[in-house]
């Protein structure tokens, strides 16, 4: 083989190159087919051969030495097989052996079992629990092993150890259930109760489920908790709510320092004591009062005592808010005990029962003030001799209680007291015009005559003044005075009936007199002005009994009264002068009327300003006029003075005159039409349009009149 490799570098040494010449190519062609050249090939290639059939041969061989020794192999592994199976029964004997050997030194303690586990009952019956776990420990330990020898059976006298386990841990609930009891009179139980609940749950039984006996203790301790404050299914009954909070306020906090001072120290500090009991009883307060709240609807006394203990006595110092409590008795981050919707439900509740019941107190004063409307007494006086009830006082200390109780709650609360007294405040004074109109009516009716009618009108009156003067006290803080509004608005209402009621008795007993005005004989004598304001002296006597500014009021009224019925008698055409004398009489009467009026009113003590007999003065400017061509002047002065004189009440002063020509009177009345507007500073209140005219005859009529 070597020569043939070094042949072939031969050959390839010999190779031609491109510049051989031919000569030397026949050359080296000879020499490499040489007989000796090929010969030394060939052997070259039989040795070769030679080798790989030897090294054949040689595998062949280790091959068959190998499958002999295989097949040796398997005949001797079938023979262990059968050994084996023939050994099966020894092997079982050896381990029953091994089993009773185990057993047979066992079997002292095995004995014992039964007894022990009854004397583990007795124990854990009497409460020795360190040594109740002590010996359930050593049971579980022998039947551990006895587990291993007998291959995991269980032996029957070990079928209780379960039971006996299970009495052990219902023995640490129960102690942990009472652990406030406990903590103060045997602190040593409780301690063994929870050291057991700790030991067994870090331990592990070989072949069961870990006993978490440490989550039992903790929820034990929560159950237990509960059970002595909220176990109790029956609520408390309607106006106990109140009775109810006021013992947990002083229960929570005694068990919460009970908790800090005696329960803590008997527990591991990974158990937080003090944390678990806030939130335990603050769970269970919250549920007991969800299941109130549930139920039948509170009243108003029991819905504010909620309101307010919820929102501020539980969460204030206190209660779980005292600093002597320390951060883990803090409930402000737990789920309140009322919900917003909660809040919002019996705040309304609350606003509407207190509602009826304000409706209610306002109608009973009501109907006592109304009562004595018709009594033989007049009505009384206070010191000041003004007349007095003590209504006013009343009904504004209803509201106003009812709105400043509500301070102790909320804001929101307060708010809608607010809106509620304004409401009821104003069905009050509704209900009140509605009693004076039926008083007014059944008077002069006369199915029930009222010996003082005109005093008790007087006192209503000064009813409303003290109302009035008052009424800022419902309005909120920081309001403006428009949310009272609708209340002055009634007010004036009422007061203004009450003005009517009054005035019209006046004009009742004043309509006779003015019968006889105007005639001649008011012409010639004061005789019918004096029984006028004689009459009206005497009628507004108990005036004074009034208050200011509200005698103002009243006074104003009355002159006016006084002074459109007046007006009324000049405006019936009673009277028609027949000459220049009567004329001038006519137009000094007025005069002399218009000072007495004057004179008695301000006698009685009305202002000066506030007088509406200068109208007469007015008049009589007209009356007085000499040159008829100059009517249209002082009708257009007329008009400027008082607005709401029309055509029918200048004709019927024209007619009073009797001087009057057709053409006199058509410029005259033109000149209301004609004449500038009146000027609104000197515009005065109503008045002739207050007073009736006659329908005008057919010989009166103009073109331009209403008749034409």
């Amino acid at each position: 083989g070597r020569g043939g490799r070094t042949g072939h570098r031969s050959d390839l040494a010999l190779a031609p190159t491109p510049t051989t010449s031919a000569a030397a190519l026949g050359k080296l062609w000879t020499a490499r087919y040489s007989p000796h050249f090929v010969l030394s090939v060939v052997q070259s290639y039989l040795e070769g051969v030679q080798t790989g059939v030897w090294q054949l041969t040689r595998a062949l061989e280790a091959v068959q030495g190998t499958r002999e020794a295989l097949s040796q192999a398997h005949h001797l592994l079938k023979g262990l097989s059968r050994t084996s199976q023939t050994l099966e029964p020894l092997r079982e004997c050896v381990v029953q052996h091994k089993q009773l050997q185990i057993l047979t030194r066992l079997l002292p303690r095995l004995q014992a079992v039964p007894a022990t586990v009854a004397h583990t009952q007795t124990l854990i019956d009497s409460e020795r629990l360190l040594e109740a776990y002590v010996s359930l420990r050593e049971l579980e330990q022998l039947k551990e092993e006895t587990l291993a020898p007998l291959g995991g059976l269980e032996l029957p006298i070990f079928q209780g150890l379960g039971l006996l386990a299970e009495a052990l841990g219902q023995a640490v609930e129960a102690a942990a259930g009472a652990a406030g009891r406990l903590a103060r009179e045997d602190p040593a139980l409780l301690v063994a109760a929870i050291r057991v609940a700790e030991v067994e749950t870090e331990r592990t039984i070989l072949g069961q489920a870990p006993r978490d006996w440490r989550q039992r203790c903790l929820r034990a301790l929560q159950e237990g908790l509960e059970r002595v404050h909220f176990a109790s299914p029956v609520l408390p009954e309607p106006g106990a709510l109140a009775g109810w909070l006021e013992a947990l306020q002083v229960a929570l906090p005694a068990e919460l320092a009970t908790a800090e001072a005696l329960v803590a120290p008997c527990c591991p500090p990974s158990y937080r004591v003090v944390e678990l009991w806030a939130h335990t009883l603050h769970s269970g307060l919250r549920r007991s009062v969800q299941q109130l709240l549930a139920g039948p609807e509170l009243g108003a006394a029991d819905t504010f005592a909620l309101l307010h203990w919820a929102l501020h006595v539980y969460t204030g110092k206190e209660m779980m808010g005292n600093l002597e409590l320390g951060p883990e008795a803090d409930v402000s981050q737990l789920e309140p005990l009322l919900t917003s919707e909660n809040i919002e439900q019996l705040e309304a509740a609350f606003v509407a029962q207190v509602q009826v019941s304000v409706a209610q107190w306002l109608k009973k004063a009501l109907d006592g003030e109304v009562a004595e409307w018709s009594g033989e007494q007049e009505p009384p006086t206070d010191p000041s001799g003004f007349y007095h009830s003590p209504m006013p006082a009343i009904v504004l200390q209803i509201l106003a209680e009812n709105i400043q109780v509500t301070n102790l709650i909320s804001d929101s609360l307060h708010r809608r007291a607010h809106n509620m007294a304004v409401s009821e405040l104003g069905a009050f004074l509704r209900s009140f015009s509605d009693a004076l109109i039926r008083f007014s009516r059944d008077h002069l009716r006369g199915d029930a005559v009222a010996p003082h009618y005109v005093p008790y009108l007087l006192s209503a009156f000064n009813h409303q003044s003290a109302l009035r003067s008052s009424v800022s006290v419902l309005l909120p803080d920081g309001e403006a005075s428009g949310v009272l509004a609708p209340v002055e608005a009634a007010l004036d209402d009422v007061q203004r009936r009450i003005c009517r009621l009054v005035l019209e008795v006046l004009q009742v007993e004043l309509q006779p007199l003015f019968s006889a005005l105007p005639s001649r004989r008011w012409l010639l004598s004061s005789e019918l002005l004096d029984g006028v304001c004689e009459q009206t002296s005497h009628f507004c006597q108990d005036f004074w009994r009034v208050r200011k500014p509200g005698v103002q009021l009243l006074l104003a009224e009355a002159e006016r009264t006084v002074v459109l019925q007046y007006l009324r008698a000049l405006m019936q055409g009673r009277l028609v002068c027949r000459g220049t004398d009567e004329r001038s009489q006519a137009a000094e009467r007025l005069r002399q009327d218009a000072a007495q009026l004057k004179e008695l009113f301000l006698g009685l003590g009305l202002e000066e300003s506030a007088h509406c007999a200068p109208v007469l003065l007015a008049l009589r400017e007209l009356l007085n006029l000499h040159d008829p061509t100059l009517l249209g002047l002082e009708v257009a002065g007329l008009r400027q003075q008082f607005p709401d004189v029309s055509e029918d009440h200048v004709s019927a002063l024209l007619d009073l005159r009797g001087d009057v020509s057709r053409e006199h009177r058509q410029a005259a009345l033109s000149s209301l039409q004609a004449g500038p507007p009146p000027s609104p500073s000197t515009g005065r209140r109503a008045l002739f349009s207050l007073v009736p005219t006659p329908t005008p005859s057919l010989s009166s009529c103009l073109p331009s009149g209403p008749c034409s």
